[in-house]
């Protein structure tokens, strides 16, 4: 059993004012694997405090020393990697190769891009040839609040850490209750990378308490949410009063336009792709529409792609894919599932229950509905685990319309051999992102979505700029 109750304020380790218990579950074995206290209003009075002492200091800090001491932390999070994969598969279930080779290297990713890319960027520069005394300061925003989920941690959570330091913001991160251990983790790698006392705090604790408190506080500027978008409206709510800029990277319900013309690797990729991380991704590629002609065929393959797909415990080595995070994500993704059953889809692969052998931890089986019609359940929630619903399209207009068919706007995808239907479609789509063809994004691309799947970009320049105010000074020379 890990036990950390204390939380790291102005650059020591402090106990909570008022002990919280809180134990983290290991969803491979439903047993305990840690302890971690929840902080009150006080702990976040006493982290918001510090941030707001180092930040007039840490905002004149030379751009080169801020990204020297981000360097010092990517090679202390390099040295701990193995460290820091035990941690997550521990607390959250991705298998330990796919939390090894993913998870943790993804923090590095986007560590390491923040450090090339805050050296290229330009942060003070004139309005333009009509006006040279005029110019253009781009400066940190503050004191930021970052809240961060369970299903990426440390993707999540370099994401909002690294943009902000870069940029010369302190911030106090508070984790998700269900994947704690892995940020307790980073903080000890930023105390030893040696950040003045500060610039970085974390705080444990839920929505409700923590979460409501940092959204609320007068000195907090912004708040970087990645989280539901029940989350995402409390946030919002509650920030209000004090007018913060609010970033929020919300939900998704992702579609992935299948043409006749597609290549032959088109479905297997769509339904691998979606049972990634057990499907616990808001990217997800979660509705695969199909044209019509080709409709058949997906379905056989997508089913037999899905029964090919092992689940088997964290722990071990392997190409599996693990436990959904917790009992309430499970029956969630249960109920779901019995409600695609009783509105009439066709269940081709998978179905209720544990997959057969297994009668103990969080283990949902793969899982494929063909004939899914739009106002089904499956077509509209977010399910956040491996479940992909399947449909059909007659033409193109057809496709666009279903894809864009829901409240949220994150991520979807196409799959056709014909380049100038692609950018058609692709222009159509509402949502943040399209991904064509299997083709990922580059390391420095924007990640964020529209609609109800929230507002703001992270990752690269454009992660930067959503922790940067633009000030004008005029008579300069």
């Amino acid at each position: 059993m890990i036990e950390k109750r204390d939380f790291y304020i102005d650059g020591t380790w402090v106990a909570p004012l008022t002990a919280r218990d809180h134990h983290v579950i290991n969803p491979t074995n439903e047993e305990p694997c840690s302890l971690i206290s929840l902080g009150s209003e006080g702990d976040v009075d006493r982290a918001v405090a510090a941030a707001r002492a180092a930040f007039p200091t840490w905002m004149e800090t030379p751009l080169e020393d801020r990204v020297a001491l981000l360097e010092k932390l990517i090679e202390i999070y390099n040295r701990r990697s193995a460290e820091m994969a035990e941690v997550i598969t521990l607390e959250m279930g991705a298998p330990i190769d796919f939390s090894t080779n993913l998870h943790v290297a993804m923090g590095t990713l986007h560590m390491s891009t923040f450090a090339k890319v805050a050296r290229e960027y330009v942060f003070e520069e004139p309005l333009g040839d009509h006006a040279p005394d005029s110019w253009i300061i781009r400066e940190p925003v503050g004191v930021c609040a970052l809240i961060t989920p369970w299903n990426w941690p440390m993707n999540q959570v370099s994401l909002k850490v690294g943009a902000a330091i870069v940029t010369g913001n302190t911030m106090i991160l508070k984790p998700s209750e269900e994947s704690p251990v892995s940020a307790m983790l980073l903080a000890e790698m930023i105390h030893e990378a040696g950040f003045p006392p500060g610039v970085f705090n974390l705080v444990n604790g839920d929505g409700p308490g923590v979460g409501t408190a940092l959204a609320t506080h007068p000195d907090v500027d912004a708040i970087s949410l990645t989280g539901s978008g029940r989350a995402g409206k409390a946030v919002s709510v509650n920030a209000a009063e004090t007018l913060k800029r609010v970033h929020l990277e919300l939900g998704g319900k992702g579609a992935n336009l299948v043409f006749a013309d597609a290549d032959d690797a088109a479905v297997e990729r769509g339904v691998r792709y979606m049972m990634i991380n057990s499907g616990q991704s808001c990217i997800a590629p979660s509705r695969m529409i199909v044209e019509e002609s080709a409709y058949d065929a997906a379905v056989e393959t997508a089913g037999k792609v899905c029964e090919t797909i092992k689940v088997g415990p964290a722990n071990e080595p392997g190409s599996h894919i693990g436990p959904v995070v917790n009992k309430a994500q499970f029956d969630k993704i249960q109920d779901l599932i019995q409600s695609g059953i009783d509105e009439g889809a066709r269940l081709v692969a998978g179905g209720p229950g544990r997959p057969e052998g297994m009668n103990r931890g969080f283990f949902v089986r793969p899982t494929v509905f063909a004939d899914v019609t739009p106002d089904m359940r499956i077509a509209r929630e977010e399910i956040f685990g491996p479940v992909l619903a399947m449909m059909k399209f007659s033409d193109e207009a057809e496709a666009v319309q279903m894809a864009n068919d829901t409240e949220f706007g994150l991520a979807n995808y196409i799959q056709t051999s014909d380049a100038e239907k692609l950018k058609r479609v692709s222009r159509r789509l509402r949502s943040g992102m399209v991904e064509a063809n299997g083709v990922r994004r580059g390391a420095e691309a924007p990640f964020g979505g529209m609609k109800q799947s929230g507002n703001g970009r992270e990752g690269g320049t454009f992660g930067m700029e959503d922790f940067l105010e633009v000030k004008v000074v005029s008579g300069w020379s």
